[in-house]
């Protein structure tokens, strides 16, 4: 179920790449941050109240994860502004890289030979579908810490799942971190805060009762069982469904190459499940074998 919960997280995630694509020429981006993650976090506060749970308690967590999700976005808006949409798509991909290494650096996680397997199948399930690199700049370097930033955000909830910090005021937490920098962020550069349309506030809200408030929490409560390596790979779906609906609803032109590397990622995907039930029937075969020694 948590497995398919992060399925869900990334479907989800995928259909805001063309939804989000047409109202940008409407609001600013980091406008559009800062009122769906204030909304998204102020939606939770009635659940919070209602279960009598402190808003402040593990602040620093929460402004920690927040900050790194800030991250994420702020890079990834400026990347674009400076590099191609396929290229700042296989660039952040590049956090199922990341993942591992972090995993390696903070929990003492080796990567076996089949997350190796994986991680290299994703990557270049991930070029043929976002086209890979092309007259690398700038823009591909800001970017760059979009990827580092998501396979960090992956690790810490990772963590603070472990610790047993409770996943809806942690969401909390983030989400007005997120907006209360860029509010900050808009006063400084005098950004407008206006909304173009009407259509702005109906995509609004879908961002944020879906992409924002329904996938992160369901994330946090996912990562409470599922390893880092395994959440990167499936995450890394997320392309595959933004091409996906980018196909069917968004009206683009189906390209045989961009469905190959979606298959690929598929592969990776099942494979990595594969590794992970082989790993527990080892275990449950050696404690058998363990508990059947003479004394």
């Amino acid at each position: 179920m948590a497995d398919i919960s992060l399925v869900y997280a990334s479907a989800i995630w995928g259909t805001t790449f063309f939804i989000v694509k047409d109202v940008l020429k409407e609001i600013d981006p980091v406008i559009l941050c800062a009122y769906r993650f204030l909304i998204a976090g102020l939606l939770i506060l009635p659940y919070l109240f209602l279960k009598r749970k402190s808003i402040f308690s593990n602040l620093i967590q929460g402004f920690i994860l927040g900050l790194v999700l800030w991250a994420i976005y702020i890079s990834q808006t400026i990347g674009l502004l400076y590099t191609t949409a396929s290229n700042a798509a296989f660039i952040t991909g590049l956090f199922v890289v990341f993942t591992p290494v972090f995993a390696f650096v903070f929990l003492k996680k080796k990567p076996s030979l089949m997350n190796l397997v994986t991680i290299l199948l994703a990557v270049t399930g991930l070029w043929y579908l976002t086209g890979g690199l092309h007259e690398i700049n700038k823009g591909d370097l800001i970017t760059l810490i979009t990827a580092v930033a998501y396979a960090m955000h992956i690790i810490l909830a990772h963590i603070y799942m472990k610790d047993n910090l409770d996943p809806y005021i942690l969401t909390f937490q983030q989400f007005i971190t997120v907006a209360l920098i860029c509010f900050i962020a808009s006063g400084v550069l005098n950004l407008p805060h206006s909304i173009g349309s009407y259509k702005v506030l109906w995509v609004m809200s879908y961002l944020i009762l879906f992409p924002t408030l329904s996938a992160f929490l369901i994330q946090l409560l996912a990562q409470k069982i599922t390893l880092p390596l395994k959440v990167s790979l499936i995450f890394s779906l997320e392309p595959v469904f933004g091409a996906i609906f980018a196909w069917t609803l968004g009206g683009e032109i189906f390209v045989a190459s961009r469905a190959i590397g979606g298959l690929l990622i598929v592969i990776a995907i099942v494979l990595s499940n594969f590794d992970f039930n082989i790993s527990i029937l080892r275990n449950r075969l050696l404690s058998i074998i363990g508990s059947k020694r003479p004394i």
